[in-house]
């Protein structure tokens, strides 16, 4: 007989779902990670053009995140003129089913 699970004795942290909404929670992140996934790779510049109102420090913080986080990857330049693009890392790519799983939800769904 399967036991049953009582609410009072589980804890949200410690789900795959709490981790998973950890990295990707923030106004912005699953942005960034969309447009990451549609362009391949994106230059800092053109994220900040795409996503319409957000902050540069806004986009520095979330970008930082998501570098610590393992979810992209930052290849700087040694040149003048600064160059840095962004692109998804192996981590940051095995998110996508969920991300396109969200896609095909909202374009089923939005009015």
């Amino acid at each position: 007989m399967e036991e049953l699970r009582c609410i009072n004795k589980e804890k949200l942290c410690d789900t795959g779902f709490s981790y998973t909404l950890s990295l990707i929670s923030g106004k912005y992140k699953m942005t960034i990670l969309y447009t990451l996934m549609e362009f391949k790779v994106v230059r800092y510049n053109e994220l900040k053009r795409y996503i319409k109102g957000i902050t540069y420090k806004t986009l520095t913080s979330a970008l930082r995140e998501l570098e610590a986080d393992g979810l992209i990857h930052r290849k700087e330049y040694p040149q003048i003129p600064p160059k840095v693009e962004y692109m998804l890392s192996e981590r940051g790519k095995s998110l996508m089913p969920i991300l396109d799983q969200m896609c095909e939800w909202g374009d089923k769904n939005k009015k």
